[in-house]
């Protein structure tokens, strides 16, 4: 059913969450396991932790940072990145900041939360590759201090990226959720404009979420990478080897 609505449909658009990350082998945040546990987020990664924790602030970013640096796209990202070639996937959104998408090949992704494979000046906004966080180089060379591209607590999300999902969205009409809880506004609220544009929605995440109600079919008991696989086999799409 799944693979003939891929095959059906003249605009794709994926919708990723932390479920899709941690199958790579990236921690989530809210967890047993997760970055989180005995954690206060307020300190480690919020505009207060970045201004008066700047010491445990850098250390947990360079932590995330060095945890990435051994970790490859799995196989569900190569699917992506061949249904963008052989069928109308046209985009994905993503809450993740871990890059796999874009390491997979996937050209059009939308990151809401930003990267954490980027720093930038928060002076002059001048943009460098995260090893600046691992050479103890923190300023820019205008005195700025050097902070992870993404999206910290007490910041709004980036202006562009919601307009552009915002616009993707409307023109889908297959939207597909991998790996979000859909619990996190605004970004939850994707889905649910796509729906009422007329698009068929389809979530696939290891626990229930609030909007499985309104999709069209639910997946619950695959892991994605394995469940990616399968539709393309469906599809007569065999994905490459993961990796990027």
């Amino acid at each position: 059913m799944i693979a003939n609505w891929l095959k059906e449909a003249k605009y794709i658009v994926v919708f990723s969450g932390a479920g899709m990350s941690t199958e790579s082998g990236v921690p989530d945040f809210r967890s047993a396991s997760g970055l989180w546990r005995n954690r206060d987020p307020q300190m480690l990664a919020s505009t207060f932790a970045m201004e008066h924790n700047r010491e445990e602030f850098v250390e947990f970013y360079r932590m995330r940072m060095e945890r990435l640096k051994t970790v490859k796209p799995h196989a569900g990202y190569a699917v992506l990145s061949e249904w963008g070639r052989q069928l109308n996937l046209k985009a994905v959104i993503t809450q993740n900041t871990d890059g796999l998408h874009e390491m997979a090949g996937n050209p059009n992704v939308i990151t809401l939360h930003g990267t954490i494979r980027r720093v930038h000046c928060r002076l002059c906004g001048k943009t460098f590759p995260n090893d600046r966080y691992f050479s103890g180089e923190l300023y820019c060379d205008c005195g700025g201090f050097l902070r992870p591209s993404v999206v910290l607590f007490g910041e709004s999300l980036d202006a562009e990226a919601l307009s552009a999902a915002g616009r993707e969205t409307g023109r889908a009409d297959l939207f597909l959720v991998l790996g979000s809880s859909l619990t996190v506004s605004p970004a939850n609220q994707f889905p649910v404009m796509a729906k009422q544009n007329g698009a068929r929605l389809v979530i696939v995440n290891r626990d229930p979420t609030p909007l499985d109600g309104l999709a069209d079919a639910v997946v619950r008991d695959r892991p994605i990478g394995e469940f990616l696989q399968e539709v393309s086999r469906q599809l007569g799409i065999e994905p490459p080897a993961a990796g990027g």
